[in-house]
């Protein structure tokens, strides 16, 4: 078995103007002070990343590793939640998606979704020049509009979204192929990879594609009631990343699942700080375990209530506490009688 590798720290909801969270090196020493070892970088932000040089320029990739080394931290690997989710958007969303897209492509989606495209292709490059085996995004969606069957969905609409999806997929995903980098998708409520179901439809649509895989983020789970441990057991092989992120449901008579478009503080499903919310991360850190799990813990702050660093501060123990050193002999080799084969084929009647 291996184990589990962290804490580390999912960086995009902290970076910011100000100190120490304004450029790449202050805000590691900063995670690495906390008691850190990894961060996961998004690659959107020019503040502490630059996508086109890590792309290209393998001297900029060393300074990447040697500032992480110099505080005795890892890259765990890259994302693009917000690229990914230009790869695929409805019409009904282009005006709110284009606030992630760059100011020349905005209002027009085929040069954004071409943009979305390139970003993916140079983060493949970006993740083999430093190393990295499993890089995040979203799938984005085509379909999330007609997520509940009314008005009646079209006969085949679904086959044709899933088919559109895989069209635009399969070419990045075989340039992380040739880049030895696995895509893993954030499974994502308002992405049509959203649940267990969605992912396999698009898997078949990809012809089993060996590098789309799975970022394992239970919280999700929690807000849509699906059994997470479950999906675990279904999906270990795909399982390359996980998110270690904490939330709650509290239905109402008066409200579920879909929140009655309230604001995250009064939806009964909320994210939580670690700790704070309703997932069983006992349990989740024993089954990666148990299915040889080798990736990182990576903390993902979002929550209603509590301050980030507050969360980030309290999740490097909450981590620490939930991993475990695994076993390098079984339990019971006290009682092993050291029996040979033939022994044991006397045992058993056999000459």
């Amino acid at each position: 078995m291996q184990a589990l590798k962290g804490p580390a720290l999912f960086l995009a909801q902290f970076v910011g103007d100000e100190a120490p969270f304004n450029s790449f090196e202050n805000i590691v020493k900063w995670a690495a002070d906390l008691g850190f070892k990894g961060v996961q970088i998004p690659t959107w932000d020019a503040r502490i990343f630059d996508l086109d040089r890590a792309a290209t320029d393998l001297t900029y990739c060393q300074y990447i590793q040697q500032t992480l080394a110099q505080y005795g931290m890892e890259v765990t690997e890259l994302s693009t939640h917000l690229q990914g989710q230009l790869v695929a958007v409805h019409p009904a969303y282009d005006e709110v998606f284009d606030g992630f897209a760059p100011d020349h492509v905005k209002g027009n989606p085929e040069a954004r979704q071409k943009w979305a495209v390139e970003q993916l292709l140079k983060s493949a490059q970006a993740s083999k020049n430093l190393g990295l085996t499993n890089h995040v995004t979203f799938s984005g969606a085509l379909l999330w509009p007609f997520l509940y069957p009314w008005p009646q969905r079209p006969a085949g609409l679904v086959e044709a979204g899933f088919e559109e999806l895989a069209n635009r997929w399969l070419p990045i995903l075989d340039e992380f192929d040739r880049c030895g980098v696995n895509v893993c998708y954030e499974i994502h409520p308002g992405e049509d990879l959203h649940d267990g179901v969605t992912f396999d439809m698009f898997l078949e649509a990809t012809n089993q594609h060996p590098r789309a895989n799975i970022l394992f983020d239970p919280s999700h789970f929690v807000l849509q009631q699906l059994d997470y441990l479950q999906f675990i057991d279904i999906y270990h092989e795909r399982i390359k990343m996980f998110h270690v992120k904490d939330a709650e449901f509290n239905p109402t008579g008066r409200q579920g699942v879909y929140g009655g478009y309230q604001n995250w503080i009064d939806r009964a499903g909320r994210f939580r700080s670690l700790g704070d919310g309703q997932v069983d991360f006992k349990s989740i850190f024993s089954k990666l375990t148990q299915y040889d799990f080798g990736g990182w813990a990576v903390i993902e702050w979002e929550c209603c209530m509590k301050h980030p660093e507050a969360g980030a501060k309290e999740g490097v123990k909450f981590v620490n506490e939930h991993l475990i050193q695994v076993t390098e002999r079984a339990f019971d080799d006290f009682a092993s009688s050291g029996i040979d084969n033939a022994a044991n084929r006397r045992i058993l009647g056999l000459k």
